[in-house]
């Protein structure tokens, strides 16, 4: 070795303070190493421990073998993703980058995207709101942590539907709050059931995460005259509302709200990709300062490059095209299931009524929760990929049934991948 890098080697030890010199002695091991030293079995256990909440929270596994008949739910197609228009705004977003001072920015979000995602919910769907009412967060489960840590204190009770989206509930109780499953039939959460007390209530109505209904106007109106009696908030997230399959979209519960109760949620993981990790919260005034506060004490803003991407997609008009034209091809993907579940399972299967988003849920006519596990195992280990309706209560065993996504699966796979699931049912 040449002496230079000898001598650069030694240069870091002792700037690193693992080496000291002595004059005239030479150079030797700190002595404050062994102090710190390591026993040579590796890291320590660790005395520390966490607290108990996190034992009861585990980390999902639902995506982590990929399957040939794919029916989970949650997920888009990534093939259809726009992957080179995406990379031509990400290049232009990187120019516009090099001459801004890459500072932190506004926690509330860019300017540019809160302006466009403004825009969009307005045509879209009817939400009239300015970039000052917009948060940009890193999709849903964020946005959801920031609302409860403005809204709701350890202690409070927070009301979601049941059977519902599971994460929202580890969240919660992750911070203290108590949780009330409230039940959900044909026409979307019953709002009779609502207990008093609850400071929020988290709600899917477009389509109900799991069941796929729709909340009935009369629903609606039944829960924001509720949530006024209560003085309780609204957290309304418009869960996969871009797909629809209807004449007519149902306003959201946003627009038909007249003393800021409601907080609207939304999120660009099923339009656009999960991994993106954007979503955005439109905030009535009252509660604009103290949320752009949680934001930057808990996570400051999203990342800026991607933000800028989105804006330029929204503002282009790529993504209304982009939304479009996935909207046909998951309609088809629709029809195609719909058909085989009131036809091929009529003797097993009943299905919900669903004109929204990327999944269908049908209920059990005569087997019980434990045989429908044994059916998704089944499944499972001829390819077929699904979840049991029991897996999204809240409370109790839950409803015998089975919930299927059409996201990810391609047309010509999911007859094939029906049949497959027919003869579960059949052993």
């Amino acid at each position: 070795m040449s002496r230079s890098t000898v001598v650069a080697a030694y240069d870091r030890l002792a700037a690193e303070g693992f080496v000291t010199s002595r004059v005239g002695a030479g150079t030797f091991v700190s002595d404050e190493l062994a102090r710190v030293r390591r026993s040579a079995s590796g890291r320590a256990n660790g005395v520390l421990r966490p607290r108990a909440i996190w034992d009861s929270v585990d980390l999902p596994t639902v995506f982590a073998h990929p399957a040939r008949f794919d029916f989970r739910t949650g997920l888009p197609d990534a093939s259809l993703f726009p992957h080179r228009t995406w990379r031509r705004l990400v290049a232009r977003a990187m120019r516009v980058s090099e001459k801004a001072e890459g500072t932190y920015q506004h926690a509330a979000g860019w300017l540019s995207l809160r302006a466009a995602i403004a825009r969009h919910i307005g045509v879209a769907r009817g939400v009239e709101a300015s970039a000052d009412d917009i948060v940009v967060t890193s999709g849903t489960q964020q946005a959801l942590d920031i609302l409860a840590r403005v809204l709701v204190s350890p202690g409070d009770r927070i009301a979601i539907e049941d059977p519902g989206y599971v994460p929202p509930k580890l969240l919660f109780r992750s911070l203290g709050i108590s949780v009330i499953g409230v039940p959900v039939d044909r026409n979307g959460i019953v709002v009779d059931a609502l207990p008093r007390g609850v400071r929020a209530v988290y709600v899917t109505p477009p389509h109900q995460y799991p069941f796929a209904v729709t909340m009935t106007l009369a629903r609606r109106q039944a829960l924001l005259a509720w949530a006024e009696r209560n003085d309780a908030a609204i957290i309304e997230d418009d869960y996969d509302s871009e797909f629809r399959f209807g004449d007519r979209p149902v306003e959201p519960l946003e627009t038909l709200d007249s003393s800021g109760r409601v907080i609207y949620v939304g999120s660009f993981s099923k339009t656009l990709l999960p991994a993106l990790r954007m979503g955005f919260l439109v905030v009535p005034r009252s509660l604009r300062s103290a949320l752009h506060k949680a934001m930057y004490v808990s996570h400051w803003h999203a990342p800026t490059l991607t933000q800028t991407a989105l804006a330029y997609l929204i503002d282009d008009g790529d993504f209304a095209r982009h939304v479009r034209q996935v909207n046909r091809i998951y309609r088809e993907r629709h029809e195609i299931i719909a058909r085989a579940i009131t036809g091929d399972f009529d003797d097993h299967l009943e299905l919900l009524p669903s004109t929204t988003g990327l999944h269908v849920a049908a209920l059990a006519k005569s087997a019980s929760v434990a045989q429908i596990a044994a059916v998704a195992r089944r499944a499972a280990g001829a390819g077929v990929a699904l979840q049991a309706l029991s897996s999204f209560a809240v409370r109790g065993a839950g409803r015998p049934g089975i919930v299927l996504g059409y996201g990810t699966i391609h047309n010509r796979l999911i007859t094939e991948g029906l049949r497959v699931l027919r003869r579960c049912f059949d052993d």
